[in-house]
């Protein structure tokens, strides 16, 4: 083998050990960037410390889900924080470092050769960078809303009279879930409450705010509730993006929105269907709404109970002059009725009396007629009747056989006797 392929002058380029070359590059950084550097760009990848410390990438802005065409590592010490903290505490606390927000900030480049990496070391913010940043992209956005006539898309759905079956799009487990929950269950109205939890801050808030919506709009609730609490600026900017305005402009239901504080004001709060100054108001405003519908059924029956009783009120006057007036004509009709019954009755009675006394009479003679016929009369003059044992009569001789038992009635008593011969008669011509 050939030991000149391991010749350290191969080519005249000296050797270099891995320390030698990260203390020119250090040099060479130093030199290059000697004092302090401003630098713009997107906050990705944040993460903090135990001890303080706060690292992330400041890369060139992307929409989310795109990766960055060049980015730098950015190390922030837990002194250089505090004077960073105390920058944004006089800007009135409306930014706040997080992932996804636009951010200018001072530092100094330098090599860091434990871990071989260039880094951006922070001791700097420019807060009104960041709040301009958003201003302007929220003026853009709302002009590019405004000329597509999507401000008021979602205003133009009617209310439901009795909304009833809620959605709710917010981080579940937070205050503002908490505050919503307690409202709606506080109107004793029996809500059913369709939660979807979704990031309310960070570059993931807009997707998964924007997939809740749908989520929502897909199950049939009748109102949708966008809510989060009070926060930076900053900490509300996932509200100021295009993609969630756009998503509560094409929804199919109203949605109400309750986001931060009384002050704060976002892009999905211009385009709802009504804008509410926190959570709680936003649960409140549909507890309203069911109430004011009770209210007007309630005002409505008492109004037609009152019609009711007043109709009643006049008919039952109607009904009392008509029936003075039909008991007054019955008295009449009545009297006169009484007085033809009376005379009905008396020409009754006497037909009645002139018919009994005609009907005493025939019943005299049928009783003398009867009296006149009586068997026993007959008997006392010394008539007598026979019979057979069996008591039928005895009318021929002809139908009497020999040895026939007969029974003779005289007026003192009966005599038994047995036929022994039978002379017939012929009948006198």
């Amino acid at each position: 083998m050939d030991d000149a392929l391991f010749d350290a002058d191969v080519g005249g380029s000296p050797t270099l050990t891995v320390g030698e070359l990260a203390a020119r590059i250090a040099r060479l950084t130093a030199s290059a960037f000697p004092g302090d550097l401003w630098v713009e760009g997107q906050i990705r990848n944040l993460s903090r410390s135990a001890n303080g410390h706060a690292y992330f990438d400041l890369a060139e802005p992307t929409a989310a889900g795109e990766s960055p065409r060049a980015q730098v590592s950015v190390t922030l010490l837990a002194p250089e924080k505090r004077h960073v903290n105390d920058q944004l505490k006089r800007a009135g606390g409306a930014v706040r470092m997080d992932d996804g927000i636009e951010v200018r900030i001072q530092g100094r480049l330098r090599w860091y050769a434990p871990r071989g990496i260039l880094q951006f070391k922070m001791h700097g913010i420019d807060p009104a960078f960041t709040l301009g940043r958003l201003q302007a992209d929220r003026e853009r956005i709302l002009a590019a809303l405004d000329a597509e006539g999507l401000l008021r898309a979602n205003a133009r759905h009617r209310l439901p009279l009795v909304p009833l079956r809620i959605g709710l799009v917010t981080s579940v487990g937070t205050a503002a879930h908490a505050d919503v929950l307690a409202e709606l269950t506080a109107g004793a109205i029996g809500f059913t409450v369709r939660s979807v939890d979704a990031r309310t801050q960070g570059p993931d808030c807009g997707p998964q705010v924007v997939r809740a919506l749908h989520r929502l709009a897909a199950d049939g609730v009748d109102v949708i509730l966008l809510v989060r609490g009070g926060g930076a600026r900053t900490d509300l900017a996932g509200f100021d993006t295009d993609l969630v305005a756009r998503a509560i402009a094409a929804m199919p239901v109203p949605v109400f929105t309750g986001i931060g504080h009384e002050v704060d004001r976002s892009i999905a709060d211009e385009v709802a269907h009504t804008a509410h100054k926190t959570p709680t108001a936003a649960a409140a405003a549909v507890v309203d709404l069911v109430r004011d519908f009770l209210d007007r059924v309630d005002q409505q029956w008492a109004a037609a109970r009152r019609a009711a009783l007043a109709t009643a009120s006049v008919a039952d006057q109607r009904l009392e002059r008509r029936a003075g007036r039909a008991g007054r004509a019955a008295v009449r009709v009545l009297d006169r009725h009484d007085e033809r019954v009376e005379a009905s009755i008396g020409r009754a009675t006497r037909s009645a009396e002139r018919t009994l006394v005609r009907a005493d009479r025939t019943l005299d003679g049928l009783a003398a007629r009867v009296a006149a016929h009586d068997p026993q009369k007959a008997l006392a003059r010394g008539w007598t009747i026979t019979t057979t044992t069996d008591g039928q009569p005895v009318r021929s001789v002809a139908d009497l056989p020999l040895g026939a038992e007969l029974r003779t009635r005289f007026a003192d008593g009966t005599v038994s006797s047995t036929v022994t011969a039978a002379d017939v008669e012929e009948p006198a011509p």
